[in-house]
């Protein structure tokens, strides 16, 4: 079952949240936010330049891990080439597009753009929408549903720039999402433009961009309470200074959160109910989860020159098949329940898994995903506590992967990793 709720709710700000956030009289010039005094984005990343003419990444100029828009900036163009459908301010291409970009499609010119995000059309439609309003979007889900990879290909095709992210952390502070200063220069001359330092949040406010907000149930819950006034009146008082900073159209804000993992802090229900909620599934089906891992794992095996994933196509159904019986808690022909471990068991995992894999495969084996290359990084991902999960992974192997047809490899690869 696909489960998408949308908070729709949209009460107007409540007088008394926002006592003490009063508007100033005097707004900043957008202009004189300069992005190059941002501390909490990437330092070699300034508006509107490709990340290829910022300073060399490596001794071949590649990075490691591209920005959405750089990684796939091909697509992007084409896409922005053909959009001949309305287009919301500031945004690099229709709504329309941007869910095309995501979900994947065949444009008029021939040009194939790849899937993004494999799941129900709705959902992303919904998100999409909700960016082209003046409601900010929380993608919600467990880990490992791919919130922070939808967000940043959101980010990248609305706005041509998925870097201003503020990072949630047990130790972000409200400066990272607010602003903070130039010490030297606050020391030297006190509060001014010029000791100012804007945060990403604030740059897409002054620059009309989206910003995004990653595990914001990570941060401390009054840290969290400071978008309240950002999200609401869309403005952000510097009092310091007596001024503001007037979002300008085209701003919005993508956070993701999700409630497994220890150490989270709940949101108010006054800025919960400054956002749209769009829940990310898990898969459907098997199907879909494998076809999610090999496109994963088939682009970054050739950014890592690994083995082609067909090589491997078995391998990953398996992995995938033990990850969902294990977290479903019944096999796939619904005939043995099973305990599940602690762990989330997620489709991330699986990819991390996989990956790991075909790079044994590839530096000390023959090239070609086997069961011995996963055996031990299904083992790492399974066994989180070592008493409990443990008793968990040895019954399933003896009650499950022991008795199944044509996995007598993968048994006893398993068995080896895990004496």
């Amino acid at each position: 079952m696909v489960w998408c709720r949308v908070d729709t709710r949209s009460e107007p700000a409540d007088p008394a949240e926002l006592e003490g956030d009063l508007a100033m009289p005097v707004s900043v010039d957008p202009t004189s936010v300069d992005p190059s005094r941002d501390q909490s984005a990437p330092a070699n990343r300034s508006a509107g330049v490709p990340a290829s003419a910022q300073a060399p990444t490596g001794e071949k100029g590649e990075a490691l891990r591209p920005h959405a828009e750089d990684a796939f900036a091909a697509e992007l163009a084409a896409l922005a080439a053909q959009d001949d459908r309305p287009r919301p301010t500031r945004w690099r291409m229709s709504p329309w597009a941007v869910a095309m970009y995501l979900l994947g499609g065949t444009l008029p010119d021939g040009t194939v753009i790849t899937p993004k995000y494999v799941g129900p059309r709705r959902i992303v439609e919904v998100a999409v929408t909700t960016l082209a309003t003046d409601r900010a979007l929380l993608l919600l889900g467990v880990p490992g549903t791919a919130k922070t990879w939808v967000s940043e290909h959101l980010a990248a095709a609305v706005s041509g720039d998925s870097t201003l992210l503020v990072q949630g952390t047990a130790g972000t502070p409200e400066e990272a999402i607010r602003y903070g200063w130039n010490y030297a220069q606050l020391l030297a001359n006190g509060p001014s433009r010029d000791a100012l330092v804007p945060s990403p949040v604030m740059r897409a406010m002054a620059e009309g961009m989206t910003a995004r907000v990653e595990e914001l149930t990570r941060i401390p819950a009054d840290v969290q309470d400071s978008l309240i006034t950002i999200l609401s009146e869309k403005t952000l008082p510097i009092p310091e200074l007596g001024s503001e900073v007037q979002a300008v159209r085209g701003f919005n804000l993508i956070a993701t959160a999700n409630d497994r993992d220890r150490g989270v802090n709940d949101l108010s229900s006054a800025l919960r109910r400054r956002f749209n909620t769009v829940v990310l599934p898990l898969p459907e089906s098997a199907d879909a989860e494998v076809d999610i891992v090999s496109r994963r794992v088939d682009q970054i095996g050739r950014s890592l020159d690994l083995p082609a994933v067909p090589d491997g196509i078995d391998e990953i159904r398996r992995v995938v098949t033990v990850f969902r019986e294990l977290r479903d808690g019944i096999t796939a022909d619904g005939r043995t329940k099973l305990k599940s471990p602690s762990g989330t068991l997620s489709t991330a995992e699986a990819i991390s898994v996989v990956t790991n894999g075909l790079a044994l495969s590839a530096h000390f084996g023959d090239g070609v995903l086997r069961a011995s290359d996963v055996a031990a990084g299904i083992l790492g991902a399974v066994v989180r506590d070592p008493a409990a999960d443990r008793v968990i992974w040895q019954e399933y192997l003896e009650a499950v992967v022991r008795e199944r047809d044509g996995w007598k490899d993968f048994y006893r690869a398993c068995r080896e990793v895990s004496a």
